[in-house]
């Protein structure tokens, strides 16, 4: 993630096998606005309360910070952390940004939780604009937890875990080169955000690019690469980059995208996209111009959720890296447990930025030499 060390080790089944999906018991309404009167957009009434916890007896106070509330992703993300908050006596206050680029909110959030005293955060940042309110929660004495995005410069959190999007980009690009068998790449690039530079984004887009055999241009940012040449995945064979578009993660920004990528070149037949409801929107946008996804055009993408077996099953989409957000929740409920308890901080693998908790291929096409798994073989471990 922009030019640093990434740790390509894929722990899937150890990822799935953790992974905790259980729904939120009941509990009272709090969130971190409530507590302190700050502002916070977007708050869940989130809060799991079971037994003691904290060295003077009391309960652990912790909060979630996610990116948006809409995404089943961070849907799945919550309702892991509450279940794993409430077996451990932590008092979990959800919110979350109106959207993806929404730094605004979270920055009153990590505010609101400094003001009210929590022992820690957990965040999926939206953008590095949060990075100096997350020093200031570190500076107050807060445990810092940072999922899915890794924040950049790494040591902004005390530790991170996330999926490695490099690899999960690799994945889809090689399965995707292998599939060509030869044949001309005609590409759309469906990527999150125009106007902020986030290590999800860059991860994943480089990650299908190198795993496509095209240089990236600039390690450090999207659409930097040679827009036509040759890709050297599978047997190889002539590409051109028809448009980069960003979606917001989002089904709309998914469709609106792909509508103008058509109009520039309706002859696509290669779709990259962010995550699944980018996916989404790009196969409604492909079906309302009369193609058929997954005959005349291949949609890859990358979450894993349950929710979109059913169009991996149909070949609607080509193939999905799955990835394991419950297990970024539940290990940073876990994490502020522990420190709240003793006082220690989780300790990062030598050299790297994150923990890895995995990533698998999905798909109902293998391709050779990219491992996967089916779609059946993936409702044990999908999320959702």
């Amino acid at each position: 993630m922009k030019g640093r060390s990434r740790l390509v080790a894929v722990s899937a089944v150890a990822a799935a096998a953790s992974l905790v999906l259980a729904a939120c018991s009941s509990s009272k309404s709090s969130s971190p606005s409530s507590s302190s009167g700050a502002p916070a957009a977007n708050t869940s009434a989130a809060s799991a309360s079971a037994g003691a916890g904290g060295a003077g007896g009391g309960k652990i106070q912790a909060a979630l910070i996610l990116k948006e509330f809409t995404n089943p992703y961070w849907i799945s993300m919550e309702n892991a952390a509450k279940a794993e908050a409430a077996k451990l006596g932590v008092d979990l206050h959800v919110s979350a940004g109106k959207a993806d680029d929404d730094a605004t909110s979270q920055i009153q959030q990590i505010d609101a939780a400094i003001s009210a005293g929590y022992k820690g955060i957990i965040i999926a940042i939206n953008s590095d604009a949060v990075n100096t309110a997350l020093q200031r929660a570190k500076a107050a004495g807060l445990l810092v937890v940072v999922v899915d995005t890794p924040p950049i410069p790494a040591s902004i959190a005390d530790v991170t875990y996330a999926t490695d999007n490099l690899q999960a980009g690799l994945f889809i690009g090689k399965w995707m080169a292998q599939k060509l068998n030869g044949a001309n790449a005609d590409i759309a690039m469906l990527d999150d955000l125009a106007n902020q530079v986030i290590t999800v984004d860059v991860d994943r887009d480089h990650g299908f690019l190198q795993g496509m055999g095209i240089p990236v241009g600039n390690p450090n940012v999207n659409g930097q690469e040679p827009k036509s040449g040759h890709y050297t995945g599978g047997k190889g064979g002539s590409y051109k980059i028809a448009c980069q578009l960003p979606t917001n993660g989002s089904a709309t920004g998914g469709l609106s995208a792909m509508e103008t990528c058509l109009s520039k070149d309706p002859n696509i037949n290669v779709v990259y996209t962010i995550n699944e409801p980018a996916a989404k929107g790009a196969a409604q946008a492909l079906k309302n111009a009369g193609k058929t996804p997954g005959k005349d055009v291949t949609i890859v993408t990358i979450d894993g959720s349950c929710n979109y077996l059913s169009l991996l099953t149909s070949g609607e989409i080509g193939a999905d890296s799955g990835q394991f957000p419950g297990k970024m929740a539940q290990l940073g409920v876990d994490a502020i447990a522990q420190f709240a308890k003793t006082g220690a901080k989780p300790s990062m693998p030598a050299g790297k930025d994150f923990i890895n908790t995995g990533v698998q291929l999905i798909t109902a096409q293998p391709q050779p030499g990219v491992d996967s798994v089916t779609p059946d073989q993936a409702k044990s471990s999908c999320w959702g």
